[in-house]
This record gives C-alpha cells, sequence and structure tokens, in this order.
C-alpha cells in the first residue's frame, strides 16, 4: 500500500509573458510556428488566436516547483534513502498557455508506494482561468519507468555521426547538441524558475535541470520533419502527452560543452480503442546519450495533427 508522506500544496499564480517563451524557444532551437511571435499565425487554422508556451517549457516549471516542494518536506532524504536515482514526468496536454495568463501549479501529497521500483510520487497539475492546462505525475524510480528495455548497444560511434542525419541501417535520426549554462539559465527564466538555485558561478554551483536535455527534443523532432519536407504551415502536430525518465545522477555531471547525442525513432501510429473519432496518436520513442554512450533520457513523445483535433472538437 503507497504511504502517504505529505499535504498538497497550490502554489501562487504565475505570469507568463512573450518574452518568457522566446527565452524558452531560443534556449532550445525550438523553431516551431506555434511558439513565434510574427508566425504563429501561418499555421492553417490555428485556433489559439497568438503564440502559445512550450510544452517543455511547463514541464520545467513542474520540475522548479517540486524542488521547492520536496525541500519543505526533506524528501531529499527519501529519494536518498531508497536510491530513486531516475526522474519521470508523465505529462497529458488538454490546453495550451497564452502570453499574458496567469497559471497555477498544484502538486498533490507526496506518496511512497515500495516493491521491485520502489516510487515516490505526486500528482500534478497546471491551471489557467479557464481550467486544467496539463496534468499528470511527477515520479522518483529506482529504474527508467519508460523504455527500460531499451539498449542501444549496436550503434557507431556517434562522436563521428553527421549532425541532422539517419544512422546507417536503423530508422533512427540524429541531432547533436551541446550542453551551454547561457541557455540552461535562459530556460529556467524562461519557465519561471530562479536559475540561482541551478547556477552560481562565485559558489560554484553548477547544475543543470533535469528538463533542459529532454528540451532539446524538440529541436530533434523539428529538425527531421525539416529533413523530411514536413509542411508546418499546413500540416501542423501539436504533443498530446510526454512520458519521459531521466537519469538523475547522470545529469547531476552535465557540464558546459558536454555533447549531447539525441536519436528519435520512427514513429508508431496508434489509435485508442475507445476513440470513437477514430484519431491516430504518432509516438516517437526518443534518447539522449552523452559522449561515453550512457543514457541519459529515454522519451516517448506522443503527437496529433491539429487538423484531427479540430475535427474531433466540432
Amino acid at each position: 500500500m503507497p504511504t502517504t508522506m505529505t499535504q498538497p500544496i497550490a502554489h501562487a499564480p504565475l505570469t507568463l509573458l512573450q518574452i518568457h517563451i522566446d527565452a524558452a524557444r531560443n534556449s532550445t532551437d525550438d523553431f516551431n510556428l506555434f511558439h513565434d511571435r510574427e508566425k504563429w499565425n501561418r499555421i492553417n487554422s490555428n485556433p489559439f488566436s497568438g503564440p502559445i508556451a512550450l510544452g517543455f517549457q511547463l514541464e520545467c516549471l513542474i520540475e522548479d516547483q517540486l524542488r521547492l516542494y520536496r525541500q519543505q518536506h526533506n524528501e531529499s532524504v527519501v529519494i536518498k534513502d531508497n536510491r530513486l536515482d531516475f526522474s519521470n514526468y508523465q505529462i497529458n496536454f488538454t490546453s495550451v498557455v497564452k502570453p499574458g495568463e496567469t497559471v497555477q501549479i498544484e502538486i498533490k501529497k507526496s506518496q511512497l508506494k515500495a516493491g521491485d521500483n520502489t516510487t515516490l510520487s505526486n500528482r500534478i497539475a497546471i491551471k489557467n482561468e479557464l481550467g486544467i492546462v496539463i496534468f499528470g505525475f511527477k515520479k522518483e524510480s529506482q529504474a527508467p519507468l519508460f523504455l527500460s528495455d531499451t539498449k542501444l548497444t549496436s550503434l557507431p560511434d556517434l562522436n563521428h555521426q553527421p549532425d541532422r542525419s539517419y544512422i546507417d541501417g536503423t530508422k533512427l535520426f540524429y541531432k547533436r547538441k551541446y550542453m551551454s549554462t547561457g541557455n540552461a539559465k535562459n530556460f529556467l527564466s524562461g519557465s519561471l524558475a530562479d536559475q540561482s538555485a541551478y547556477f552560481d558561478e562565485l559558489e560554484d554551483r553548477v547544475r543543470f535541470p533535469e528538463t533542459y536535455p529532454a528540451g532539446l527534443i524538440s529541436c530533434a523532432l523539428l529538425e527531421r520533419a525539416l529533413k523530411n519536407h514536413h509542411d508546418f504551415e499546413n500540416e501542423p502536430m501539436v504533443y498530446t502527452s510526454h512520458n519521459i525518465s531521466i537519469n538523475r545522477e547522470l545529469t547531476k555531471g552535465l557540464r558546459s560543452n558536454d555533447v549531447l547525442h539525441l536519436l528519435v525513432d520512427e514513429p508508431t501510429m496508434i489509435t485508442s480503442a475507445n476513440n470513437s473519432a477514430g484519431i491516430s496518436q504518432y509516438i516517437h520513442h526518443c534518447y539522449g546519450l552523452l559522449h561515453d554512450g550512457e543514457i541519459l533520457f529515454r522519451a516517448e513523445i506522443s503527437m496529433m495533427p491539429l487538423t484531427a483535433i479540430l475535427k474531433a472538437s466540432q
């Protein structure tokens, strides 16, 4: 049976502006038209009437608020004692956040569940004035909760793989990025997080937020789509869910200029059995590897065509 640890908290409302969106998208090289203050209106049948926040940007906000929550309740001891070395985000997107909107993050009480893979979990939600924007769970675990069977042991030396290319003999698209403290600071600021809690040169503090390397998935997905001549204006895609497992111990060792090898697999198309509208989701398996091949993160990124969502809502 799960053990209740602490009580629920609704954090103070925060207002996200266009400058925050710009900081987050620039720091991750996200060129999606949905976030561009000028180009959002090029998207065919765009229902949002303006730019919207990044999904990974909102997940960084969750990370930072959970950091404060864990500090408040001394849960770092629970994480250490139970060797919960993996951080997992199970996020569902139901709406969007626009510039100038006030949002509030709600964190439900922590639950520690012992077993073969002990977890410390919190149900979370981000709400705006109209209701829930995203909901799901943040879980700490002993082993990755997603794509745990993936080994990636037969890859070539990725340090010599051409950037923005497909790996021979596979369907994996490759994108090379480098860690940058400046970009990570901007990502934190764009996510309304206190960057000094992660980086402080005078105190020799270097702690990349775990959602920053994962946030570079967006760039890899966009680069892959660009290489495949995807029509971003007439065939826009939107996130429906993120399932991400991050190795917290490897994240602690990240330093500026460290290479990050990003891999994006061919999407699988899934139609839910209880989906009467017949809308299919496209699920990409994505990975972030360090220079020695260790897996920093694993992610299942689900997307749907905007046109299909609009049709289903009519």
